[in-house]
């Protein structure tokens, strides 16, 4: 028969072990929480932006550490943050110039998200709305949601010229993009028999992110080109690309000489119809081209005898027929009035109204000499 003492004994002991390990347990568990909030609470800390951004000034903003502040002139706290990410860099580096800016607490946070997510900062420039986490701030530069800048190449502009804007604008380097616009492959794909693509870069308002591959820049602003051109003259796809090239020279000289819209068509007859007699073009567009361009010396208001001169193959004065190349990059009016001239005996045209851009076109040279003395158009 069983003791009903030691069976008591051994049902209290059960119980009394379970409840030490409930205990054990809930106290554990409780532990584990209280651990679990507090570093939720840490990270939450950590991803928070901070209070203010301390690392610049606003009269020292740093752009180049690659981290600029924009402030409203009504508030002494930045609005946003424009942050470069340079071609090559890593995460972290990005998070260490971060910290130094002040724009986050500490890139013990980045570099845990950076090790979490294995995703790269893409090269570009962005601009942050502030205040910003951690989170969002790495999102904004893994995804590549890239600040767009506006260009503006302005008509009968030349590439050299067109190069220092991209350059100043932070789109991409000048010396880039011209080897990019002299690269031969892509003057072949084009179908450009020049040097380089000088006159069929289209002059228009983009919007390119900064620190832009050269070669993207060429590529979009070539093939705007050609878009507007079939637009313009749909019997351009029907050419040579030499018949197209000694259009584009016309136009590109068309566009550095007109200043009233209705004349661009008449000059671009009188060009024709030198062409058609084998008389020199006399264009002061060329002239100003090497002088600008190819000299690089300042541009000039008034042309003189030692200007038209110059031994060049641009000088049209001095040799007859067509310059090598385009002279710069002609717009709408001035690619029309090279496909569609005005038919006109005129052999001659001088500016006589400087103020409102009018010039006087005329058959015979007595009649042109009687004009004036010579100008060229204003530098763009």
């Amino acid at each position: 028969m069983k003791n009903p003492k030691k069976q008591r004994a051994r049902g209290w002991k059960s119980r009394s072990g379970i409840r030490l390990f409930l205990g054990v347990l809930s106290s554990v568990i409780a532990g584990a929480l209280l651990l679990a909030l507090g570093l939720a609470a840490l990270l939450l800390y950590m991803n928070a932006p901070p209070e203010t951004q301390t690392g610049f000034s606003p009269e020292n903003p740093a752009w180049e550490r690659g981290v600029a502040f924009e402030y409203d002139e009504a508030s002494p706290a930045a609005k946003s943050a424009l942050v470069e990410v340079r071609e090559g860099e890593s995460s972290y580096a990005v998070g260490k110039r971060l910290e130094r800016a002040g724009l986050i607490k500490t890139r013990l946070f980045w570099n845990i998200l950076s090790r979490l997510d294995k995703s790269f900062v893409k090269a570009g420039t962005y601009r942050v709305q502030l205040p910003a986490t951690q989170i969002a701030l790495r999102s904004t530069l893994v995804e590549g949601r890239q600040l767009l800048f506006s260009v503006t190449i302005p008509e009968g502009i030349t590439l050299k010229k067109t190069a220092r804007i991209l350059e100043d604008s932070g789109i991409c380097g000048a010396e880039d993009f011209l080897s990019a616009a002299a690269d031969r492959a892509l003057l072949d794909e084009y179908r450009v028999p020049g040097k380089s693509l000088e006159g069929y870069l289209y002059p228009e308002t983009y919007f390119f992110p900064g620190m832009f591959p050269a070669e993207n820049v060429v590529r979009a602003m070539a093939d705007t080109f050609f878009d507007k051109l079939r637009e313009i003259a749909p019997e351009s796809a029907t050419l040579t690309p030499e018949e197209l090239d000694d259009i584009i020279i016309i136009a590109s000289i068309v566009e550095r000489e007109y200043r009233v819209k209705d004349e661009a068509a008449v000059m671009a007859g009188v060009f024709y119809n030198r062409v058609k007699i084998g008389m020199a073009l006399q264009s002061c567009a060329t002239v100003e081209y090497i002088i600008t361009d190819i000299q690089g010396k300042p541009h000039p208001r008034v042309l003189y005898n030692r200007d038209i001169e110059i031994n060049n193959p641009y000088n049209t004065y001095i040799i007859p027929g067509l310059p090598p190349g385009p002279i710069s990059m002609p717009g709408a009016t001035a690619l029309d009035a090279a496909f569609h001239p005005k038919d006109t005996n005129f052999l001659y045209f001088r500016l006589i109204d400087e103020a409102a851009g009018r010039h006087y076109f005329s058959r015979t040279f007595d009649d042109h000499i009687k004009a004036g003395a010579l100008f060229v158009k204003g530098n763009s």
